[in-house]
């Protein structure tokens, strides 16, 4: 039931949360145990940058957020992009999504 809450409202922000050239979406997806973050084109369907804390050293799960949105943002600057369109994925803006907004923030990303 959650999982079904949590799309709905992924797809109401998705109607109005739309990333272009100029304009890139950062898009989030959090499981149990991990993030995920990637920079998308939607009008060519790509993937511009992307991140997870999978290969990262042990720590806990806000800091390894934390660094996520750091690491994409560093990424994100080298590919020439400055400011994005956040994408929560439905998911509430705090914890961890708040920490990789946090992060990319700091990294030098403009929401």
């Amino acid at each position: 039931m959650k999982k079904v809450l949590r799309e709905k409202k992924h797809l109401k922000i998705r109607r109005k949360a739309i990333g272009t050239k100029d304009k890139p979406r950062l898009s989030v997806f959090r499981s149990s145990q991990h993030i995920y973050v990637q920079i998308i084109d939607d009008t060519t369907s790509k993937t511009l940058v992307s991140s997870s804390d999978i290969k990262m050293a042990k720590a806990g799960k806000l800091q390894k957020a934390y660094q996520v949105g750091k690491e994409l943002a560093e990424k994100a600057i080298k590919a020439k992009i400055k400011t994005i369109v956040f994408d929560r994925g439905g998911f509430l803006y705090k914890g961890r999504i708040a920490a990789v907004g946090k992060g990319a923030r700091e990294g030098g990303l403009k929401f």
